[in-house]
Parts: C-alpha cells; sequence; structure tokens
C-alpha cells in the first residue's frame, strides 16, 4: 500500500547518522559535554553514565514520529520514526554491544568494515577532553581505517 515506506525508513536512518555525527560533534564535545564526558573516562565506572541521556534525544523523536503519525494518519512520518527507531538499534547493537562491550554478545564481528569502526572509535576516544575529537561517526568512518582494516584483515587471513 505504501510502497515508498522502506525508502522513507532507509532515508531516515542515513539522516540520522548525519545528526548523530553533528550532535557528537557540536553538542556532546561542546555545550552538553558534561553528560557526554564520562563516556570518555577509562576507569570501569556505573553500567549506566551520564552519557546515555543521550538516547533520549533520539528516541522522543522517533517516538514522536510514530504516534503522532499513527494518530493523524501522517504516514510518512511513521516510517520516519522507525528509521530513527532503526538506527537506535544499531547504535545500541555496535556502539554499546560490539564496540563497548556492555553486554557480552557480538564480541567477535571478523570483518573490514567492524574493524574499521573500532578502530575509529578507538581513535575518538584516545581523546579523553572535549577538544581535539575525530571520527564522530558511528557507521561512516574514514576510508583509512577501512583501507587499513582491510589490510590487516588480508594479512590475518592469508590472502596477502
Amino acid at each position: 500500500m505504501y510502497w515508498w515506506g522502506p525508502l522513507v525508513l532507509i532515508f531516515a536512518f542515513m539522516i540520522t547518522e548525519v545528526c548523530a555525527w553533528a550532535a557528537h560533534k557540536y553538542l556532546m564535545h561542546g555545550a552538553m559535554w558534561f553528560f557526554h564526558s564520562d563516556h570518555h573516562v577509562v576507569e570501569e565506572g556505573p553500567f549506566f553514565e551520564r552519557n546515555d541521556v543521550f538516547f533520549l534525544i533520539f528516541a522522543i523523536p522517533s517516538w514522536l514520529g510514530i504516534m503522532l503519525g499513527i494518530i493523524y494518519q501522517y504516514y510518512f512520518f511513521v516510517w520516519f520514526g522507525f528509521g530513527i527507531a532503526a538506527y537506535g538499534l544499531a547504535y545500541f547493537l555496535i556502539h554499546d554491544v560490539f564496540i563497548h562491550r556492555r553486554f557480552k554478545w557480538i564480541r567477535d564481528i571478523d570483518t573490514p568494515y567492524f574493524l574499521a569502526i573500532r578502530k575509529a572509535h578507538k581513535v575518538h576516544h584516545k581523546h579523553q577532553q572535549k577538544e581535539h575529537g575525530e571520527c564522530f561517526g558511528m557507521l561512516w568512518v574514514p576510508r583509512k581505517y577501512y583501507k587499513e582494516a582491510k589490510k590487516a584483515f588480508a594479512l590475518k587471513k592469508g590472502n596477502a
């Protein structure tokens, strides 16, 4: 019935990565550093971080899009809300589970792309203050890290 719905979902997912990058660079490492700073602390802290408040920043527009879209039958917003929610799920699985290992699942994904994601995130976390940060995205990593990971992967597998 709404053939365009999945396209809107994919578009929303991609836009959310761009918004997350900008929010990370300009808000989390700017005026909202208070909430994000504990995420850059090396020592083992409590399970929940102040940084987890950013979940709400992305969950609220998703929820509103889905709820209000259904109430007012504007299904574009429903699909857009689900796209934001899909990004939230990807963020949870990749960032919290795979990269930071807050849960003991998905530990050994061994592909160049996922190795590049971990490397870029490690580079981001080498700066423990809000200044001089780099690699603010989650899914789009600088090409140099992907090339390094691809080379390392080939060497590891004996395909060099």
